[in-house]
């Protein structure tokens, strides 16, 4: 009868046990690392809260936050503005822009924290039902919305691109980047491109945008 291998059988039991041991170790670092060295559940640290203040649709704001809350969560849950939509929550369909210092923005990518002190404009900010901005109006005029999901971002987006387009900032479509900036409706599909409308209204949207850059030339 062939005899065991103790040699092979010494090897796999301290392998093992190093692993084990190694295991062990780390657990007990992450552990002793928690304050007071105690163990906490999964979910249950306390938030982190700052102060931050906003000038959000021409009124000052103040809120204590976690300060991993988003600018478009700060938004429509702690100031109630609900026009912003949250609609990826990844930077990638524009249904939450908004205009921070002039400047279109996706909110869901951005901390609250991080704008103390900035000025915040919303579709709230821009018009009402009865008093509606020039962008607004011409939306409804040329039908550039059908569910209507994507529209608060999609005319913050076109109010905040006809600035850029007046400021001579060009984009991929610019074919002279010295040459002054135009609204085209290659330079609007270009410059939209970020918000995007499920419901296709795509056409009807660069016909409002072009309406209201005819009428500011």
């Amino acid at each position: 009868m062939q005899k065991p291998n103790l040699v092979q059988l010494s090897r796999r039991a301290w392998l093992g046990g190093t692993a084990a041991t190694l295991a062990l170790s780390t657990l007990s670092s992450q552990v002793s690392s928690q304050p007071g060295s105690t163990p906490i559940a999964a979910g249950t640290d306390a938030p982190v809260t700052n102060k931050v203040s906003l000038t959000v649709n021409g009124t000052p704001r103040e809120l204590s936050i976690d300060t991993r809350t988003t600018l478009l969560d700060a938004l429509r849950e702690h100031l109630h503005l609900t026009g912003s939509k949250k609609g990826c929550d990844q930077g990638q369909c524009g249904a939450c822009t908004v205009i921070v210092g002039g400047r279109r923005i996706t909110s869901c990518l951005t901390l609250a924290v991080m704008h103390q002190g900035d000025e915040v404009t919303t579709i709230e900010g821009l018009g009402s039902p009865e008093n509606m901005h020039p962008m607004q109006a011409a939306f409804v005029r040329h039908d550039g919305y059908q569910c209507g999901y994507c529209t608060p971002g999609q005319i913050c987006s076109a109010v905040a691109m006809l600035s850029e387009i007046k400021a001579g900032i060009p984009s991929h479509a610019s074919a002279d980047l010295l040459a002054p900036a135009q609204a085209t409706t290659s330079e609007i599909r270009e410059r939209m491109s970020g918000n995007i409308c499920r419901c296709g209204a795509y056409s009807n949207i660069v016909d409002a945008i072009a309406e209201v850059a005819g009428r500011q030339a």
